[in-house]
């Protein structure tokens, strides 16, 4: 009887240590979840580089900025950085 006790303890015990480990590893992901967030939308913003100068539309690359001015904006001469770009 005694050994039952002292294993129900040990089991007790150990389960309290187990939820304050759930606890503190969903606040940890919870802060890593927030913070990469943030670098991500920073990440995005900082990779639209080109801008459109008829639309202002912000795209990543010279190729998408060139299928963009000539299917949006077809009746636009071309801007001279974008003439020798391979769409």
């Amino acid at each position: 009887m005694a050994d039952w006790n002292l294993l129900k303890h040990r089991y007790m015990a150990r389960g309290q240590q187990k939820i304050q480990s759930q606890q503190k590893n969903a606040k940890k992901q919870a802060e890593q979840k927030k913070k990469q967030g943030h670098d991500q939308k920073a990440a995005a913003k900082a990779a639209l580089i080109y801008t459109c100068t008829v639309c202002r539309t912000q795209m990543p690359d010279p190729k998408t900025f060139k299928q963009h001015f000539e299917s949006k904006h077809p009746k636009t001469p071309l801007p001279p950085e974008l003439a020798d770009v391979q769409a």
